[in-house]
């Protein structure tokens, strides 16, 4: 049977209910990959991702009186493998705060060696710091602080949040800076809901934050190769990506959930999946809104202590100290 023909009985056979077309979806990836049709993402004999570990729901604890998070990662020497360049993910699920005149958040702290980015998908945080960056970002904006060499800075509720209160929502992400550009100097990118490229069909909506989807870039610098995607599910269905070989992906699901191989990653869980193949298949239930995080790995040693991330015990002394001397600024 010629291409033509397969192609016409696979449309037929996508009118059949959701759980029949999630098995033909996962045929017709097998079925294309014998054609050899790499223009479509999928070439003969690759094996798709699978999931290695899920960090399920578990305590939670405050950020100064602002932030209420799950530590989903963390430098850990069993993980760390898995999840690098990306150090620590912190997970403040949707909390309603009242309106106050406190300024709730975290007050002036000392990072280097890495960045910082910060997801805002409900309320508002407001930043500044010692290397002039700074600003407000809303519902929707993302927030990207190179500490670098070393700054300080604060996080807090913005004002007009604070004033009217309401539902907050946010994820912080550490990504892991090389050697050679962990005394680099700092940057601040605030990047607007609306300056970041959507794709959208039918099923889906995927907003580009980092690295590049289908010919679209996304408006976050980083200094080595990051992909990060925002994605929403509009109806029950799957959908196949393809990340290079050998980096590291992480799946946050904040709402509904996603079924990978055997394994389902339900919503307020992080799962960690294996680097050594290029395809990933997702099904997602509809109204899933997903945070994929794909990286390559920083193939150096890693020391983190509190706020500093370096690759030497003596790095992270001298991090001390010079934060001890004023060397990283104030506010």
């Amino acid at each position: 049977m010629n291409l033509l023909i397969h192609l016409e009985l696979f449309q037929r056979d996508l009118m059949r209910s959701y759980d029949t077309r999630r098995t033909l979806i996962k045929k017709f990836i097998t079925f294309m990959a014998g054609f050899g049709l790499k223009g479509l993402g999928f070439t003969k004999g690759k094996e798709m991702k699978k999931i290695e570990h899920i960090i399920t729901q578990g305590q939670k604890h405050w950020v100064g009186d602002g932030f209420h998070v799950q530590t989903m990662i963390h430098p850990s020497p069993g993980l760390y493998k898995f999840t690098n360049p990306f150090i620590l993910l912190d997970y403040a699920q949707p909390k309603s705060f009242p309106p106050t005149e406190k300024r709730r958040g975290v007050g002036e702290h000392p990072h280097r060696g890495f960045e910082t980015v910060t997801f805002a998908f409900e309320g508002e945080v407001e930043h500044r710091d010692s290397a002039g960056g700074g600003g407000v970002i809303k519902t929707g904006d993302v927030q990207w602080m190179t500490a670098a060499s070393g700054l300080v800075h604060d996080e807090f509720h913005s004002t007009d949040f604070s004033k009217t209160g309401g539902l907050f929502e946010m994820v912080q992400l550490w990504v892991n800076l090389p050697k050679d550009k962990k005394m680099s100097s700092p940057r601040y990118q605030g990047v607007k809901n609306q300056d970041f490229p959507m794709i959208e069909n039918e099923q889906t909506k995927i907003k580009v934050i980092a690295g590049e989807f289908e010919g679209k870039k996304g408006p976050c610098k980083t200094f080595t190769p990051i992909n990060l995607y925002d994605i929403r599910q509009k109806s029950n269905d799957s959908m196949a990506l393809t990340l290079k070989k050998d980096t590291n992906t992480l799946v946050l699901v904040r709402k509904g959930k996603v079924k990978i191989g055997n394994k389902t990653i339900n919503q307020g869980e992080l799962g960690i999946l294996s680097k050594a193949d290029e395809k990933l298949l997702m099904d997602l239930t509809k109204g899933s809104e997903i945070l994929l995080l794909n990286g390559e790995p920083i193939d150096e040693p890693i020391v983190a202590y509190g706020p500093f991330v370096m690759n030497t015990k003596e790095e992270i002394a001298q991090a001390m100290e010079d934060y001890s001397n004023g060397k990283m600024g104030n506010l």
